[in-house]
This record gives C-alpha cells, structure tokens and sequence, in this order.
C-alpha cells in the first residue's frame, strides 16, 4: 500500500505539472457551462428583443372584401401597412426581406361570412428563429379577428358563445415537476457528466502510459521496489481520480452559470434547485466512479500499447465516439430505463440518472447497474495488469 501512495503522489505531481492536461481536466469543465450558458441566453435575448422591437412590414390582400381587417393592422404601432402588392410578388417581396408578412384574403371571404360558411385566410411569411416569435403578433390579431367574427355570427342567430363548446375537458397532470424535468432535461447532465468524465481521464492517461515509455522514464519504476500491480494501482488511481474531478467541476461550472448569470429569472434557477438536490447529485456520482475506474482501465491498457504520445492520442481519440453515442441515446426519448439497458455500459448511466432526476429510479435496476459498472471496472483493473505484466507491450516497438 505503501508503494502504490508513493506511486500516486509521484504520479499526481507529474500530471499536475502538465499545462494541458489542466487545461482539459479543470479549465473546460469549469468555465465551459458558464460560456455557453452565458452565450446562449444573451443571444437568445437580444433575439427575443429584437424580434418584440421590430416594426414589421405586413401586406393586406382584401382581393375586394370588406377592408375592416385592415383597420387592425393600421391602429398598432409595430406594424406598417403596405398597399397595392399583388399576391403573386409576395413570396419575392418576403424572400428579399422588404416584407414580414402577407395576409391574403380570399376573394369568396366576405360571401362565405355572410353565407354562415368557413372563410379562407392565407398568411404568408418565411419561417426563422426571430420571425416564429414576430409571427406571434400576427396570429393574436387572425385570432381576435376570427373571434369578432364568430360572436357576430353566434349572436346574429341568437345564439351564446358556449354553445359551440359542447365539452369541457379538465386535464390533471400527475406528473411532478422533478419527474417533467428529469424526462426533458434530466438526460442532458448526466451526458455531459459522463462526457466530462472520459475527457478528463483521457489526458493523464495518455501522458501516465505513452507519455512516459516516450520520455523513457518508465524503465525507472519498473526497476523500484514497486510491484507491476503496485505501480499500475499507482497510475489506475491518478487517472480515475481525474475523470471524477472533472466531472464534478463540470457540475460545479454549472452550478455557477446558473446562479451568476442574471438574465435567468431567479424563480427558475430556484426551481431547478429544489428538483436537482444533494441526494439525487450524490446517487449520480457515486454512478461515475466505477464508471470512471472503468474508463481508466481502457485508457490506461490503450495508452501502454502505443509507442508515443501522439501514437496514444490516434488510438483513443476515436473512443470518444462510442462514449458520445450511447450517453446521447439517453437522452433521447422513448428509450427505457429496462433490465436490459441496465447493463450496457454509458448507457445505463444516462438512463439510470434521468431516472434519479426524475425521482422515479427502481432500486433493483439502479443495483443492477452498480454491479455492472463495478463488475466491468474490475475487469479493466485486472486486464490493465495483466497488460503492463506483458514485456512484449512495455517495450513494443514502433
């Protein structure tokens, strides 16, 4: 035991000292989450802004009806009245961007009004991020047009609004506000975690195997009175203690992106709070551990068997694929949280803390997913030592 803590430390330090596997396992996790969070919703709120502001452009096609839609149009001061555009340069006009929006009337409009029968109304405008909030506007005036509408229609036949409503349907959600959240968002962090936890075990890895058969230190501890086992325990437990570090500045980035930015409403981040609790957060971490001892295995074996460090990076860089895609495919909805997901590795961690978010988690899945996870980082344990054991794979040679 004693050896493998000098191992450790030895190993600690060297990690410690390299700039970019700092930058990889403390740095990105840290502030990544405060830059997107920060980037997003100031973009998306000088979008909404912007879109709210702006005075839109909007055409009025009566094709001869009764121009009394146009008086709408004409009493809002965000809105500009264009005249005499004929419907067959609409599409062009919206397209080169000197109209927002074209309401077309059709010609049979105000017969069919008359006649008791439905009216068409054709609304032209191009679909964007900011103009599907612009086209809110729009669709509250068709709204309070066609309700205009319908009251005169109703009471020239003597008749009261609450007929045409022959139903009243009251809908009761039971599901929680923890279980609505875990199903929509409650499969994104666990994602990142997990992405988070693989990257920064990926860098000690690398340079704690390859880098070190590069600089040609490794034939030092070989010949110390450390054990093979002793030295790998060494090495296995800096790299698992990365991935796990990583994971939790990851959350702690999110943490504070949430409670320092400003333009997201404090009601929200308190709700947040109180859904994504201590307990739920520790059940999650305390997924990531196996998990990352297995991740650190896998690296650690890879990284021995590569000549160089750029040789190592080649080899695990595209490992990153098969973590990113079945950690994305919990997230996804309609995949089950079942005995058989249970045990497929990256994945079962997703879905089980979705699952734990949500408050819904079976304790006998969440136990088979511990001995899967527990079962698979022993595994890599012994494989790794069995590996470093192998002369043939120390000192292989390019």
């Amino acid at each position: 035991m004693k050896n493998i803590l000098t191992i450790f430390k030895k190993e600690m330090k060297d990690t410690l000292r390299d700039r970019r596997t700092l930058i990889i396992m403390i740095i990105i996790p840290l502030l990544l989450f405060p830059v997107i969070i920060n980037i997003s919703t100031s973009f998306m709120m000088k979008l909404e802004k912007g879109a709210k502001e702006k005075v839109l452009n909007v055409s009025v096609i009566l094709n001869g009806n009764n121009p009394g839609f146009e008086k709408k149009i004409i009493a809002r001061k965000d809105m500009m009245l264009k005249r005499n555009i004929s419907e067959s340069n609409v599409k062009d006009l919206i397209s080169n961007k000197k109209l927002d929006f074209a309401i077309s009337f059709d010609k049979d409009f105000d017969k069919n009004v008359l006649a008791l029968q439905p009216a068409k109304i054709r609304l032209y405008f191009r679909s964007s991020a900011s103009m599907d909030i612009s086209k809110k506007r729009i669709d509250k005036i068709l709204m309070e047009f066609k309700n205009e509408l319908l009251e005169k229609r109703l009471s020239g036949l003597g008749l009261k609004k609450n007929i045409i409503t022959p139903i009243d349907i009251d809908t009761l959600d039971i599901a929680t506000a923890k279980e609505k959240f875990g199903e929509k968002a409650g499969g994104m962090l666990p994602y990142l975690f997990v992405i988070f936890c693989f990257i920064g075990a990926m860098y000690p890895a690398i340079d704690l195997g390859a880098g070190e058969k590069e600089r040609g230190t490794i034939e030092t501890l070989l010949v110390s009175p450390a054990t093979r086992f002793e030295i790998v325990a060494g090495k296995f437990s800096v790299i698992t203690l990365a991935g796990i570090i990583s994971a939790l500045l990851s959350f702690v980035g999110l943490y504070l992106s949430l409670k320092m930015n400003s333009n997201i409403p404090e009601e929200f981040i308190s709700i947040i709070m109180k859904i994504v609790d201590l307990k739920s957060i520790s059940i999650i971490f305390s997924l990531l551990i196996p998990l990352s001892i297995f991740f650190a295995g896998m690296l650690l074996s890879l990284s021995l068997f590569a000549h160089s460090f750029k040789e190592a990076q080649n080899i695990i860089t595209p490992l990153n694929f098969l973590i990113i895609i079945p950690a994305f495919i919990g997230t996804l909805p309609g995949i089950k949280f079942d005995s058989v997901t249970a045990l497929i590795p990256v994945l079962n961690v997703s879905l089980a803390s979705k699952e734990i978010i949500s408050g819904t988690v079976k304790s006998g899945l969440l136990i088979e997913v511990y001995i899967s996870l527990v079962f698979l980082a022993i595994l890599s344990l012994w494989f790794c030592v069995k590996w470093f054991n192998r002369e043939s794979v120390i000192f292989r040679e390019a």
